[in-house]
């Protein structure tokens, strides 16, 4: 149990310190407790609590959706809030549908995922994602989802430093979707541009630039679930300025607030936006939203984030200290059980070797022998997920490795 925090710091229940090497679940990336933002939240609860989100508006949210437009790329100049990442999915996937829809193009109704895709729990995200035991309990899902190849190529990247040589090609997967559904069929592509709750896959070299080049060629909607690797992590303010591609929606959460509360946010470049703004006035444009969207008081943590990452310059910071980050997760590769390491930006992955008939088993074990020498790193499968707050130092860094190698030194 964990019951305080501050800065690279979390405290348990019998007053041990934690360091956390996960950002909480990807999100606290200014660290914890951080004063601007507490200060925010603290000022809007006394001043404005809620406001409805239909008809009505307030100026935090517009004030907070102006600030993320100056640090979005370019092009992508209008927002939707939204409570989580789940959400924020959902609420991309409607719009790429309904954008189709007013263009006069409702044929398109497809949506293509990817294999080991993750973009949250709601029944769109599991749909278009996959991860089979998020999948597998709950029937059919949406229809007419299709899914590409993911990009682990284990046997022919494993120890990539930075983005792997091999598997741009299986981009040419979508042609193959394209081709056998139709392109005038197909609504939107939605990937993660690294895949993080999958094991951190990292996109191979040429590989996301192909996907536009194919959404371009035929007309299709290009999304970037950016949920995890928005707001600093890569080492520019977004994964998309990191690859140099511009997708049509992006989707983002976690980061924006710190994770402090709840909220999300979809943006759109602005020919998506206009598209819905052509009926009578008194309509709605959208038939879409939600009781919290652009509630005040995550329009306030936002806006106490943003202020933190600019002040202390974090939506950069990861540039400055990949380099190390890389050669110090690298400096594991001959630790025991060790078949993979991967990274980019402020983020890596040190994949185990599974026990035999028993998988995730050793990576669990891993998680439990890490908390009880107060050090926190998230599993998924037999993988440790990493991704620290975009405060940590290299000697933390330091700390977070030699914790890994004396945690793969006696688990079994």
């Amino acid at each position: 149990m964990f019951v305080g925090a501050s800065d690279m710091h979390y405290v348990t229940s019998d007053g041990r310190q934690v360091l956390d090497a996960t950002a909480g679940l990807w999100c606290v990336n200014a660290g914890h407790c951080r004063p601007k933002i507490t200060e925010a939240i603290q000022k809007q609860a006394a001043e404005l609590d809620y406001a409805p989100a239909f008809q009505i508006g307030h100026p935090k949210a517009f004030e907070l959706a102006n600030k993320l437009v100056d640090i979005v790329p370019e092009g992508m100049d209008h927002v939707f809030f939204t409570n989580s990442g789940s959400e924020s999915v959902e609420t991309a996937l409607k719009i790429a549908l309904a954008y189709h829809r007013v263009k006069g193009d409702g044929a398109r109704f497809r949506l293509i995922g990817r294999e080991r895709g993750y973009h949250g729990v709601n029944f769109g995200g599991i749909s278009v994602g996959g991860i089979v035991p998020n999948r597998k309990m709950f029937g059919t899902l949406l229809t007419g989802v299709d899914h590409m190849p993911h990009t682990h190529l284990i046997e022919k990247n494993a120890f990539s430093k930075g983005a792997p040589e091999h598997g741009a090609e299986l981009a040419d997967e979508l042609e193959r979707i394209v081709g056998l559904h139709d392109a005038s069929t197909i609504a939107a592509v939605i990937v993660e541009p690294v895949a993080g709750s999958t094991g951190v896959l990292i996109p191979p070299k040429g590989y996301l630039q192909k996907l536009r080049d194919i959404c371009t060629k035929h007309g299709i909607l290009l999304i970037f679930d950016e949920v995890i690797t928005g707001f600093g992590r890569m080492g520019t303010p977004f994964a998309a300025d990191y690859y140099g591609i511009i997708p049509d929606i992006m989707v983002t959460a976690k980061g924006l607030t710190n994770g402090v509360i709840p909220m999300g946010a979809v943006f759109v470049k602005s020919e998506i936006y206009e598209a819905f703004m052509n009926g009578p006035e008194h309509m709605i444009e959208f038939m879409h939203g939600y009781t919290y969207s652009g509630n005040p008081m995550a329009a306030a943590a936002g806006l106490g984030t943003l202020a933190t990452y600019k002040e202390e310059g974090l939506l950069t910071r990861a540039a400055e200290l990949a380099p190390y980050w890389e050669e110090a997760l690298h400096s594991l590769a001959d630790a025991p059980y060790v078949i993979d390491i991967r990274n980019v930006g402020l983020i890596g992955a040190v994949e185990l070797e599974p026990i035999a008939g028993a998988p995730t088993k050793r990576a669990f074990a891993a998680f439990r022998e890490a908390f009880d020498n107060g050090l926190l790193i998230r599993t998924t499968g037999d993988i440790i997920a990493l991704s620290p707050p975009l405060i940590v130092s290299k000697s933390q860094i330091d700390e977070i490795v030699d914790g890994i190698r004396a945690v793969l030194n006696k688990v079994d």
